[in-house]
């Protein structure tokens, strides 16, 4: 942006600091990203229907159920439904294996189960999630925590963004070298199997 390193200031330092942490807030948007996923379980309490979840959540990539039961412990996936759907559950308490989810994105996000937890098994829920990036810290000299194949998309981001501030005639430029380069990133920030689309008639039926 024409701005050398020796003319670089404390302004420029702050202003940079601000937009790298909206721009971690653009990469966490911008899902699925493989890179910020992490295993989170729930020991799940009989007659308990909701779960607070941590506020780093930002999607679910997979739930399943650790069932244990006579000394055996067995998996057993778990699937989303709608605000709408689990609005139309006409008890909300009844007891069983859980075999469906609400998840409400609030300020905390709350995990609703249904059927509710029973008796018959000690129940854990096991979260595959994918969470938002870590704020940069430039006291405390942290690095940026995104993986060495975003670094090129996150440092072009970064430009465009500044750009707007220092020099706004070239940031719709800085802006397509910085789609371009996240693409590239977010393309190798994938699960290398096969696709399947199925549908789920047992779910309407039972």
């Amino acid at each position: 942006m024409g701005i050398k390193r020796t003319e670089i200031v404390a302004q420029h330092m702050a202003d940079a600091e601000q937009e790298a942490n909206l721009l971690q807030v653009e990469f966490s948007n911008r899902q699925p990203n493989m890179f910020l996923n992490e295993l989170y379980t729930v020991a799940m309490v009989q007659g308990t229907a909701s779960y607070t979840l941590p506020a780093r959540l930002v999607a679910i990539q997979a739930a399943y159920l650790s069932i244990t039961s006579g000394g055996v412990t067995q998996d057993r996936i778990v699937f989303p439904i709608s605000a709408f759907e689990y609005a139309a559950t006409p008890d909300k308490t009844s007891q069983a294996p859980p075999t469906s989810y609400w998840l409400s994105m609030t300020t905390t996000p709350t995990i609703y189960m249904w059927p509710v937890p029973d008796a018959s098994a000690t129940y854990t829920l096991n979260l595959r999630m994918l969470t938002q990036v870590e704020d940069v810290a430039l006291a405390s000299g942290k690095n940026v925590a995104v993986p060495y194949r975003f670094i090129d998309a996150w440092v072009w981001a970064l430009a465009a963004r500044l750009a707007q501030i220092y020099k706004p005639e070239i940031a719709a430029t800085l802006d397509v070298k910085a789609e371009r380069a996240f693409q590239f990133a977010a393309a190798q920030d994938a699960e290398n199997v096969p696709t399947f689309i199925l549908p789920g008639f047992s779910s309407y039926m039972s």
